[in-house]
């Protein structure tokens, strides 16, 4: 773990070690992350996945949308105690993956797993959070249930977050949001979408 991951997670750097180690093992083992990615599991995964840390409202109730691996939801749960997170997943073996790590970690008390697609979920939240999902067009549609009438959607995005936020404009203002590109370091950007006000 470098000096930075440690700053990041705070007191939380021993769960967030240990949830890099499942990752690792399991979740290469799973399928779930490539067996190229493994020296790449903190920089590339686990620290990128804080990069939504700063926009989440104290207290938030959090929903990641295909939470695959957990990622960005269990590292915002390990860095942010505060945030009440929810891990929506479809796929039965993601969604075992995702029940074992969370209770390996001991997250249970403020971390849930729910099988299913964003589109049948009935739920609402402060904040949608999703990386790597798909275009802002098809998650806005998907999303916007979960957080409206006053929530947020982050959308972790990378070089495309502008363009995405373009070609989504004309669904956005018929669906009364507005979206903002935020600049979260290096090439990682959060697009964020609200009900305009």
């Amino acid at each position: 773990m470098t000096q930075a991951a440690r700053t990041a997670f705070g007191e939380g750097h021993p769960l967030a070690e240990a949830y890099v180690q499942i990752l690792a093992t399991r979740g290469i083992e799973w399928g779930l992350i490539g067996p190229r990615e493994a020296d790449r599991l903190w920089d590339r995964h686990v620290l990128n996945s804080l990069a939504m840390v700063p926009f989440v409202p104290d207290g938030a109730t959090v929903v990641d949308v295909g939470s695959g691996a957990g990622l960005p939801g269990i590292p915002l749960a390990i860095a942010r105690p505060d945030l009440t997170v929810t891990l929506l997943e479809p796929l039965l073996r993601r969604f075992n993956f995702l029940v074992e790590a969370v209770a390996e970690l001991g997250l249970g008390d403020r971390v849930a797993v729910v099988r299913g697609r964003a589109e049948e979920h009935k739920a609402t939240y402060d904040v949608v959070t999703c990386r790597a999902v798909a275009p802002l067009e098809r998650l806005v549609g998907w999303c916007a249930p979960l957080f409206l009438p006053a929530g947020e959607l982050l959308a972790q995005k990378g070089s495309s977050a502008q363009a995405e936020v373009d070609a989504a404009s004309a669904d956005l203002r018929r669906r009364h949001l507005t979206a903002r590109v935020l600049e979260a370091g290096g090439d990682t950007f959060i697009v964020r979408v609200r009900p305009t006000r």
